[in-house]
């Protein structure tokens, strides 16, 4: 029997779905989800009318599926539930030596221990840091997985929801419904809710809170699907991780939808150069795929080995030799050997991940720099650069990502974050003490306060962000607009100081534009790229030569107030821009929409 969760009248984006949900079971031990399991199987044992077959609490645990297979997790679910089944029995301080009695409570355990891998999410604090699991009861369980939902969902803790008061939620209500295509409708509605009796008792204090939020317009008897992986993954990937971890294949509009979508076939195109013309389909996609394993363990080597040795600089070489020069050696493919060379496509998966790690690899290099060489001129200069590419690959990721979006929506909540970092790390800049030494031409370099002011006199993003923070509410049409006058603003900014950002960096100087990605698209027709909502139906092909930048004017002749003055405007649009995507995921008393609205109070009492 397949259940999902409708919604009960029409919703419009921004708005709370669900009051404040309390789990059944959470644990922020280690071993999350066998301690999970446990609490679940000790609520259940006291409350046993509430089974049904192959369920516990009224939540599928999938075990026929998850034991199946000879794999790794099935080998994990037989080890756990036989230590779950030891601490159970001695909880009810049973029999050992009773047969029966251990396969009952093994078999018990297995269905518990199923039903957390099935069912449960990872509990992420304010940091975004995964802190343990929890399971809810199935007014968020029986909510099924899209590549593409309509919402999302954020965890308040109870000092957070102390500090705001509950009065905050006083109007959320339950705004969704069970639905099952079989004759036990009335017998599956009677589960909702039931976390906030008899399975919580005892707990509530602590219990993490869930509270699902729209991210699209949902209509009256829609279905709400939230995200069980990473959306920006392509399709083999997510594909993959589904099915290892939960046993099922995604059909959803974006994984099903032939030819692939633009979102897609971007994070996953690889550009093939051969001297062999007449290399067959078969053999160039064989050899793109045996490609894209080569680049991704490449890529991934290299930020492994930043991660554990610290070598921020070791790391830049290597990831951007890889950007700018791709994979250039024969693969042995289905006819004999592949002479030919592998390029990423700027929007491939593995390229976002190259830039959100140079972004802080170039980060900490910088510091790095000021922290040994504080008295030396010559490497505060070098740290300033440092700074200025670390920013430039943050405003490349947040435009990247962005693009994406502008096709598929529901990659909302990582653009929110990407956004908000980028305008961090360029607000950042535009106060680093570097500017003093850079001193072109006997220019003089003001006070930040003296060249700029807090407000753009071209839109009005940040009175509406703050609109936003006071009631909560944003509506698709006004979000729409939105969108558009930031685009408008950063794109005219930001043609103003690329080349300045980008530096000497030959795979920045290649990128032509950071915010409008026509610049990928060739002239050459193709038919077999849905590209939605872009210009044409064109086969995206690209370089990495430095000539092919657009240059607004040479970094020699940009004025330092000017540049300064442009950069902080563009780091204020991003992170309003960023608080705004942030209040329609999270909401207006989100900590990340809080974390954006407390920036942007500091940055305007000094300006």
């Amino acid at each position: 029997m397949e259940m999902e969760m409708r919604a009960t009248e029409d919703i419009e984006i921004s708005t709370d779905i669900t009051p404040p949900l309390i789990p059944l079971s959470f644990s922020f031990l280690s071993s999350p989800d066998l301690l999970t399991a446990l609490h679940l199987l000790l609520h259940h044992h006291h409350h046993p009318s509430t089974t049904l077959p192959d369920r516990i609490a009224g939540l599928l645990s999938n075990h026929h599926k998850l034991t199946s297979l000879n794999d790794q997790i099935s080998h994990h679910i037989k080890l756990n539930s036989q230590a779950l089944a030891t601490q159970l029995a001695n909880h009810r301080g049973e029999p050992k030596d009773d047969d029966t009695t251990v396969l009952e409570e093994e078999e018990e355990a297995t269905i518990a221990l199923c039903a957390v891998l099935t069912n449960a999410v990872e509990v992420h604090d304010n940091e975004g840091r995964n802190v343990g699991t929890a399971v809810f009861d199935p007014t968020f369980s029986w909510i099924n997985h899209s590549c593409s939902p309509n919402a999302s969902y954020r965890f308040i803790f109870s000092s957070s929801s102390h500090s705001h008061s509950h009065s905050q939620f006083s109007d959320s209500k339950l705004l969704i419904a069970p639905f099952t295509r079989d004759s036990r409708q009335v017998q599956m509605e009677r589960w909702v809710g039931c976390s906030s009796n008899v399975f919580a008792k005892g707990e509530e204090g602590c219990a993490p809170r869930l509270i699902l939020r729209s991210i699209k317009k949902i209509k009256k008897g829609e279905e709400v699907t939230v995200a069980y992986t990473d959306l920006l993954q392509p399709k083999a990937m997510r594909q993959s991780e589904l099915w290892s971890k939960y046993r099922f294949v995604c059909c959803c509009k974006r994984c099903s939808g032939l030819p692939s979508t633009y979102v897609d076939h971007a994070l996953q195109e690889i550009s093939v150069s051969s001297h062999d013309l007449s290399g067959s389909c078969s053999n160039s996609n064989f050899s793109k795929d045996i490609a894209d394993r080569r680049l991704t363990e490449y890529i991934d080597d290299a930020i492994s080995e930043y991660l554990s040795a610290g070598d921020p600089e070791s790391c830049c070489k290597k990831l951007e030799k890889v950007l700018i020069e791709g994979l250039n050696e024969q693969l042995e493919g289905i006819e004999g050997k592949s002479n030919s060379k592998f390029m990423l496509h700027p929007l491939h998966h593995l390229s976002l991940n190259a830039y959100t790690v140079l972004a802080s690899a170039y980060k900490v290099r910088a510091s790095d720099f000021l922290y040994v060489h504080l008295e030396i001129d010559q490497n505060q200069s070098e740290a300033f650069d440092l700074s200025r590419t670390s920013a430039a690959y943050s405003l490349l990721l947040a435009g990247s990502t962005h693009h994406l979006f502008n096709s598929e929506s529901s990659l909302i909540a990582s653009v929110a974050n990407f956004w908000i970092g980028a305008g961090e790390s360029l607000l950042s800049l535009s106060r680093s003490s570097g500017w003093k030494e850079f001193v072109k031409l006997d220019q003089v370099v003001s006070n930040l306060s003296s060249v700029t002011n807090f407000k753009c006199s071209k839109c009005s993003l940040t009175d509406k962000f703050r609109a936003c923070i006071s009631n909560g509410k944003i509506r698709s049409a006004d979000f729409e607009n939105m969108s558009n006058e930031f685009l408008h603003c950063v794109s005219d900014i930001t043609q103003n100081v690329w080349t300045f950002l980008v530096g000497r960096c030959p795979f920045l100087r290649s990128c032509k534009d950071p915010i409008n990605f026509r610049w990928l698209m060739s002239a050459k027709n193709s038919s077999t790229v849905d590209v939605g909502a872009h210009l044409d139906k064109n086969v995206m092909c690209y370089s990495h030569e430095s000539e092919n930048s657009i240059h607004i004017f040479e970094e020699e002749q940009v004025c330092a107030d000017d540049a300064r003055a442009c950069i902080f405007q563009l780091g204020v649009h991003c992170l309003v821009y960023g608080g705004i995507l942030a209040v329609i995921c999270y909401g207006h008393h989100s900590h990340l929409a809080c974390h954006v609205q407390n920036i942007l109070d500091h940055e305007e009492s000094f300006v």
